[in-house]
C-alpha cells in the first residue's frame, strides 16, 4: 500500500483581508513539522524615487496615491513635512481642521478593519468556511441592523471627509502652513450631530468585542496565550502630558517592560531609527540604532520595534478623552496592568482609539477658532528639509523630504507603519505556523489561524514596499548553428558576465 509523499511546502497565496498583495510560504522538515515560514511581498511602490524632481507642494496629493485605504495618513504626514520644509507654523484654525479631518479618517479606517477585515475571524469564527469569513458572514452573525448601522456610519464619515478635504479618497486639503478650505456653521452642525452618532457606535463596538470575543473563553485564551505573543520595543507619538496623540507630539520608545528608551522630536528620527534591507524582499526593516539589527528575533537584544494601536497604548500614559480613558483602564486591567505583548490585542486597542477619535472630533469642533477664516499662514521660508510624522491607523508614519531653494524635491524617505511591523509579522507567522501545523497537515482553519498573526496588524503592504533589491537576475542564451553558444548573465546585484560553449552539430 503506497502512501502520498509528505508535502515539503505549504503556500498561502494570496493572503487575504488586507491592503496590498502578499503570500506566506511555510517550509516543512521530513517529519512534516514547520521548519521556516516566510511572509513574501511581491509589490514595489516607487514613490520615493518618482517624487524626485516634483514641486514640493504637489507631494501631499501624489503620496495619497500610495494607498487607497489610508490616503489620509500619507496626505497628513506629507503636509506636516511641508510645514517643516517651508519653516512655517499652520494657523490655529488650520490645525483644528486638519485634526478633525484626521480623526475622522482614523475612525472610519479602524471601523473598516474591526468589522470587515479582522472581526470576521472572531464573529464568524476562524474555522468557519472561508466564504463566510467576510462582511456578509459578519452581518449574518450580528444582524442586518447592526451591519447597516456600521456601513452607514462609515459612509457618513467618508461623506464628511469629502466635505472637509475635497475628496474622500485622495484629499486636496493640506497646504504648507494651512489648509485649502475653511469651515462653515453648517459643516460644524453636521459634525456635531455626527460626533454623537460616532461615539455611540464606538461604545457599541467595544460592547460587541467584549460580548462576542473577550467573553468567549477560547478567544480569550488566544489573546493571553503564547501562540500570538511577541516581546519587542514599542514606538508611538505622545503629547506633552504623555497621552496618546495621533496628529502631533514627540515620539516615544519603550522597552519590553514599558521603560522609556527614547523620546525624540520628529526632526531627530534618523538619529534613533535606521533601515535594514534584504535582497529577497521589497520591504525595508526599520530598527533602533542603539540596539542594532539582529535579524528576525524579539526580546531586549533585538533592535526590532513595533507600532500600531497596542504599541501606542504601551508607550502612552493615558488617552486624551474621558470615555476612551475609561475603556483603556478596562483593557489594561484585563492584561494585568503590564506592557501588553499580545499580538491580537491590536483588535481591542483599535476600538479604544475609535472612541478616542469620535470624542476628539466632538471637542475640536467646539473650539472658538474652528470657523475662523484664518486657514493659512503664508509666511513661508526658503525650503530646504522637512520631516512630518503622524500616527497612521497602522502606526508611526514618517515622511522626510529635502529640496532645492525653489522647492523642487531632491530626495524623499518614507518609513511606513507596516514596514516597522513586517519583521514582527514574519516572526508571528512562523510562531503560529510552528504551533499549529504538525505532521504536514494543515486544513483551511489552521491556515487562517496563521493568517490571523498578520491580520491583527491591519497591514498595508502597498505602503510598505520601498526597497529595490538590486537588478532582476537575467540569462540570455544565444545559439547559432555550427558556432559557439553565448550566454549573457546579469546577477541580482547587476553584475554582467558572459560565457561561451561550443555546440555540436546535430
Amino acid at each position: 500500500m503506497s502512501t502520498a509523499p509528505m508535502p515539503r511546502k505549504i503556500s498561502i497565496d494570496p493572503i487575504t483581508r488586507l491592503e496590498g498583495h502578499g503570500k506566506i510560504e511555510i517550509f516543512l522538515d521530513e517529519a512534516g513539522e514547520v521548519d521556516k515560514a516566510y511572509l513574501q511581498l511581491p509589490d514595489l511602490r516607487g514613490f520615493e524615487k518618482f517624487v524626485e524632481g516634483r514641486p514640493a507642494e504637489e507631494l501631499p496629493q501624489i503620496v495619497s496615491r500610495v494607498c487607497g485605504v489610508c490616503p489620509g495618513a500619507q496626505h497628513m504626514a506629507s503636509t506636516k513635512a511641508l510645514d517643516a520644509l517651508f519653516q512655517v507654523e499652520p494657523t490655529v484654525t488650520a490645525r483644528l481642521i486638519r485634526e478633525v479631518y484626521y480623526n475622522l479618517h482614523v475612525f472610519e479606517d479602524h471601523l473598516l478593519h474591526f468589522w470587515f477585515l479582522g472581526g470576521p475571524d472572531f464573529f464568524v469564527g476562524p474555522g468557519a468556511p472561508k466564504e463566510t469569513r467576510n462582511l456578509l458572514g459578519m452581518v449574518d452573525k450580528v444582524g442586518v441592523e447592526t451591519g447597516r448601522r456600521v456601513i452607514n456610519t462609515r459612509k457618513r464619515a467618508r461623506d464628511l471627509i469629502e466635505v472637509i478635504a475635497g475628496r474622500a479618497v485622495h484629499p486636496v486639503l493640506g497646504l504648507p502652513g494651512g489648509v485649502s478650505k475653511r469651515m462653515t456653521p453648517e459643516i460644524r452642525d453636521d459634525l456635531r450631530a455626527y460626533a454623537k452618532e460616532a461615539i455611540e457606535l464606538a461604545l457599541f463596538s467595544l460592547e460587541a468585542f467584549d460580548r462576542l470575543v473577550w467573553q468567549v473563553p477560547a478567544y480569550r485564551e488566544l489573546f493571553l496565550g503564547d501562540v500570538y505573543r511577541c516581546e519587542s520595543y514599542y514606538m508611538g507619538m505622545v503629547d506633552a502630558q504623555g497621552r496618546s496623540d495621533l496628529y502631533d507630539g514627540k515620539v516615544r520608545v519603550v522597552d519590553q517592560q514599558g521603560r522609556e528608551v527614547d523620546l525624540f522630536e520628529p526632526t531627530d528620527y534618523a538619529k534613533v531609527i535606521a533601515e535594514h534591507v534584504e535582497p529577497w524582499t521589497y520591504v525595508k526593516f526599520p530598527y533602533l540604532r542603539k540596539i542594532g539589527w539582529k535579524g528576525l528575533v524579539d526580546g531586549p537584544a533585538s533592535g526590532m520595534y513595533r507600532v500600531a494601536p497596542s504599541a501606542r497604548l504601551n508607550v502612552s500614559s493615558a488617552m486624551s478623552t474621558p470615555l476612551a480613558q475609561q475603556a483603556r483602564e478596562v483593557y489594561e486591567q484585563a492584561f494585568g496592568g503590564t506592557t501588553v505583548h499580545s499580538v491580537l490585542a491590536n483588535h481591542w486597542a483599535r476600538l479604544i482609539e475609535v472612541l478616542n477619535c469620535a470624542e476628539r472630533v466632538q471637542e475640536l469642533i467646539e473650539h472658538e477658532e474652528f470657523l475662523s477664516p484664518e486657514i493659512r499662514n503664508m509666511h513661508l521660508g526658503t525650503p530646504k528639509e522637512g520631516v512630518g510624522i503622524v500616527e497612521a491607523p497602522r502606526g508611526t508614519l514618517i515622511h522626510h523630504y529635502t529640496s532645492d531653494a525653489n522647492g523642487i524635491i531632491t530626495s524623499a524617505n518614507m518609513i511606513v507603519a507596516s514596514m516597522a511591523n513586517v519583521a514582527a509579522m514574519s516572526m508571528n507567522i512562523q510562531s503560529a505556523a510552528k504551533a499549529l501545523i504538525h505532521g504536514g497537515q494543515a486544513d483551511d482553519e489552521l491556515l487562517n489561524r496563521v493568517e490571523m498573526a498578520f491580520r491583527t496588524y491591519d497591514p498595508c503592504l502597498s505602503c510598505a514596499t520601498h526597497n529595490l533589491p538590486g537588478k532582476m537576475p537575467l540569462q540570455i542564451d544565444l545559439h547559432r548553428k555550427g558556432q559557439a553558444s553565448r550566454s549573457l548573465l546579469r546577477s541580482g546585484d547587476g553584475t554582467m558576465s558572459q560565457t561561451s560553449t561550443p555546440i555540436k552539430e546535430m
